[in-house]
């Protein structure tokens, strides 16, 4: 798993869970966020493929998700945000 802040490889043995109070040994950012999670996903409903799940405001803040499963770390605000960009420009491009 990479952590979402400054995307260091956090090792995790197969199966290994995160903590809710883990946190990055480089960074000491929280790991068990949504932003870690591997059903993050800024584009569906909630920003998260588990359907049963509760919202979650603070995507990079602890929380007592039970549906948490490490994941990738996912891409950074900014890179998010670029993405974004980049997908509405295309939809209104001339051409």
């Amino acid at each position: 798993m990479r952590c979402h802040a400054c995307r260091s490889e956090v090792p995790l043995a197969s199966g290994e869970s995160v903590g809710f109070r883990e946190t990055c040994a480089r960074c000491a950012a929280d790991l068990h966020v949504c932003l870690n999670c591997a059903h993050h996903d800024p584009n569906a409903y909630n920003e998260c493929r588990e359907s049963n799940a509760e919202r979650v405001l603070d995507r990079d803040r602890a929380n007592r998700c039970d549906y948490f499963r490490p994941g990738s770390g996912g891409a950074t605000a900014s890179e998010e945000r670029a993405r974004t960009l980049s997908s509405l420009d295309s939809l209104f491009k001339k051409g």
